[in-house]
C-alpha cells in the first residue's frame, strides 16, 4: 500500500513538473523577440517536458508493455527534437540577411594570410 503511494506521488510529481515545464515553455517563445531565442525555448522546453511528463506516466503504468513503449518514446524524442531544432536554427542562420541585428557573427579572415 504504501508503494503504491510512493509511485502515485512520484508520478503525479513528473507530471506537474512536466506541466509546469510546457507552461513556462510557452511563457518563453512568447517573451523573446528572435526567432534563434525563441527555437531554443522550445526545444529544450519540449524536450524537458515531453520526458517529464512520459516518465511520470511509466511510473504510473507500472511494468507493463506500456511502458516499454513510453521509453522507446522517450529516447527517440531526444534523438530528434535536438536535430530538427538544430537544422531549423541552422536554416535561418543561413537565410537571415540580418542577422548582425540580433547576435555577434564571427567571421573568417581568409585573405590575410
Amino acid at each position: 500500500m504504501v508503494f503504491e503511494w510512493i509511485r502515485f506521488i512520484l508520478g503525479t510529481g513528473l507530471l506537474v513538473v512536466g506541466t509546469v515545464t510546457f507552461l513556462l515553455e510557452i511563457f518563453g517563445v512568447f517573451k523573446f523577440k528572435y526567432v534563434l531565442n525563441r527555437m531554443h525555448v522550445a526545444a529544450m522546453g519540449d524536450t524537458l517536458g515531453i520526458s517529464a511528463s512520459l516518465a511520470g506516466l511509466m511510473i504510473l503504468f507500472g511494468f507493463r508493455f506500456v511502458t516499454l513503449k513510453l521509453a522507446l518514446v522517450i529516447i527517440f524524442l531526444w534523438c530528434a527534437s535536438p536535430v530538427s531544432s538544430h537544422l531549423i536554427s541552422r536554416l535561418e542562420y543561413v537565410t537571415d540577411k540580418n542577422l548582425n541585428e540580433f547576435c555577434e557573427v564571427k567571421t573568417e579572415n581568409k585573405g590575410n594570410e
